[in-house]
């Protein structure tokens, strides 16, 4: 079986290819490809509140594609969601019923719960120590979102508007970010031991950096890697460190934003299993599909 997946986020839009194989009742999926393109719908949004003409086409445009991709492939199943940008943009209605109309898909906006929910429907638990606690961190472009999972289940799930895109336009209030750390100390408090896990493009790009072969990095590496990165310059990040140009400028602040979650909920450690929503997406179709 063959699932795709749309997220088209505030930064940028993806659109995966996922196989999914059966092996003595149990699923494995295996990336088959995964197309991303930086549109950085944020950019329009949080400064004005609209996705302008000029996105839009790029948009419709690239979705076009993906959906040409989607019909060559022959498919078993495909889900497109939108966040953070998308909700809210003021004519994302509009946006969404063009998308519908002339590149023939149909996008879903998800609240932040959603997403959340997406994210961890990857199974992650099954790659954790039962015994332990961790606080799933979910990185965007225009929100975070925070799962706290213990003893086999989500005990805690919020969703903030802290992202990179927003952080880069300077358009996260302050009581929002205090609103995230009260959130971060209140609901792990007591909870030991506490461990992170890491998602997003970033804290996935941040993890390839630090050439580790396990797929933990602690606070403190972490953090080296974060001051290391703002010593360079924008145009240092690209030409030397060798950073696309859409995410040598919002890997700072997504660094800032897991630094400081983890700062605030006493973490020493972050698991990084290189997964996202376009894979708890095709997880969802999976379960879909086999019931």
């Amino acid at each position: 079986m063959i699932f795709a997946a749309i997220d088209i986020g505030s930064n940028a839009m993806r659109l995966l290819f996922c196989r999914v194989y059966e092996t003595q009742g149990k699923p494995y999926f295996s990336k088959e490809e995964l197309i991303r393109l930086p549109i950085r719908l944020g950019e329009d949004v949080f400064l004005n509140n609209r996705i302008s003409e000029k996105k839009a086409d790029k948009l419709v445009t690239a979705l076009r594609g993906f959906h040409e991709l989607i019909k060559v492939y022959e498919v078993d199943g495909f889900r497109a969601v939108a966040t953070s940008a998308m909700r809210d943009a003021s004519n994302s209605a509009e946006v969404i019923e063009r998308i519908k109309k002339e590149a023939g898909i149909t996008v879903e906006i998800i609240d932040g719960k959603v997403e959340a929910s997406l994210v961890f429907s990857n199974h992650i638990e099954e790659m954790l120590n039962p015994r332990h606690a961790y606080l799933y961190i979910d990185v965007g472009g225009g929100s975070t979102e925070l799962t706290l999972y213990y003893d086999h289940k989500v005990i805690a799930s919020r969703s903030f508007n802290v992202g990179t895109v927003r952080m880069l336009l300077d358009k996260v209030e302050k009581e929002t970010w205090d609103e995230l750390k009260t959130w971060v100390k209140k609901n792990t408090y007591g909870i030991h031991p506490l461990h992170a896990i890491g998602s997003g493009g970033n804290i996935n790009k941040i993890f390839k950096m630090s050439k580790k072969d396990n797929k933990n990095l602690s606070y403190n590496k972490l953090k080296g890697i974060h001051d290391m990165l703002n010593s360079y310059t924008y145009e240092e990040r690209v030409k030397v460190l060798g950073l696309k140009p859409d995410r040598a400028d919002v890997i700072i602040p997504a660094a800032k934003i897991f630094l400081t979650t983890m700062k605030h909920a006493d973490i020493e450690d972050i698991f990084v299993p290189q997964i996202g929503l376009s894979d708890g997406i095709v997880h969802e179709l999976y379960e879909r599909r086999r019931k």
